[in-house]
């Protein structure tokens, strides 16, 4: 995109600037787009779970009602708590929803449509994630409010619990692809079982990782049934309690930009991100952005599912399942793939 402008007559600095801005923008307005939509798909996916209708006034089949809605908090007055640290208070919530789309600039969405194809993008993601917490405690200080800020304190153990059995999760990835660049991971898995499936989780090796690691990505995003950060019965809604309008709204977009983050990431991974699901040469044909698409609209699907029908868990639960069975497996697990792949000169 550099070299399009430069030949428009623009010096180097200034091309460079206006296709980086350009990048930004053709990611962060279709992943905001695409959260109204997912929240509406969300929320028929739920309805029909529960035999009900779900949106169907604002628009055709409600499709319109994300947007409704959106147009109604804008329209609502921000309230501040009189106790609250105002300028803490409304920060929060803008580096939640600024975090949730610094991530998106890594993600390969198909062989040239990525914004920064950097060597360490596995660990641009680890770090950027870990910092989405911040949003939430502070949150729950600022508040000035018992409610929030148990939320916080229960959003901060949760999320770091299972950010320490993602991590060797994807150590068993970057073994196996031998990079942190996520498109060459996506590349790994070309042909990667039987030289016809794309995709490290038809490998009997990975496939329980990927398993833990959408399981992980449940929790880490707070969704059912590991939602117990805004768990009504026990904290009104957690560290949203407070807020209202706007602020409200970019917790919503943040959360939901995350939720569609880690389904990319469970396409990118281990479902062969861009790729067909079989290495067929007509597959190829249908263009890998709509292979991308599909997969996360797949595993978005999944999550939808799993709220609508699964309890929410205990938090003693939450945390014996991220400490006591996650951690020592995927730690065990690390030791197998690598010795594995060392006993079968993959390193050499």
């Amino acid at each position: 995109m550099t070299a399009f402008f430069q030949s428009l007559g623009l010096s180097f600095e200034a091309a460079w600037t206006i296709a980086t801005v350009a990048g930004i923008l053709l990611i962060a307005f279709p992943v905001m787009l695409a959260v109204a939509i997912v929240i509406y798909f969300d929320r028929k996916i739920w309805a029909a779970m529960a035999l009900r209708k779900g949106p169907n006034v604002v628009g055709p089949f409600g499709i319109l009602q994300s947007f409704a809605d959106g147009l109604k908090v804008f329209l609502q007055e921000t309230i501040i708590p009189s106790a609250a640290n105002k300028g803490l208070f409304l920060i929060a919530p803008i580096i939640t929803f600024t975090v949730a789309l610094l991530a998106w600039a890594v993600i390969p969405f198909s062989a040239t449509a990525i914004l920064s194809n950097i060597n360490v993008g596995l660990l641009y993601i680890l770090a950027i994630s870990s910092l989405g917490v911040y949003g939430t405690v502070i949150a729950g200080w600022s508040s000035n409010s018992k409610y929030p800020f148990f939320s916080a304190m229960r959003a901060s153990a949760q999320m770091i619990s299972y950010e320490v059995s993602i991590g060797f999760i994807l150590i068993c990835v970057v073994l196996w692809a031998g990079s942190f660049n996520l498109q060459t991971i996506v590349e790994a898995q070309k042909g990667h079982v039987f030289g016809i499936i794309n995709g490290f989780v038809a490998n009997p090796l990975l496939f329980p990782m990927w398993v833990m690691f959408l399981i992980s990505g449940m929790a880490e995003t707070q969704r059912a049934p590991f939602d117990l950060t805004e768990a009504e019965s026990e904290l009104v809604a957690g560290y949203q309690t407070e807020y209202s309008s706007m602020a409200f709204a970019l917790y919503w977009l943040g959360e939901y930009a995350n939720v569609l983050l880690m389904c990319a990431l469970n396409a990118v991974l281990f479902w062969g991100g861009y790729l067909p699901p079989l290495d067929i040469p007509v597959l190829y044909a249908v263009p890998g952005l709509v292979w991308m698409l599909g997969k996360i609209l797949f595993f978005f699907f999944i999550f939808s599912w799993v709220k609508a029908t699964v309890p929410r868990y205990r938090y003693d639960q939450l945390m014996r399942l991220g400490w006591k069975v996650f951690l020592p497996v995927s730690l065990a697990w690390v030791v197998i793939v690598s010795g594995y792949l060392m006993f079968t000169g993959h390193f050499a």
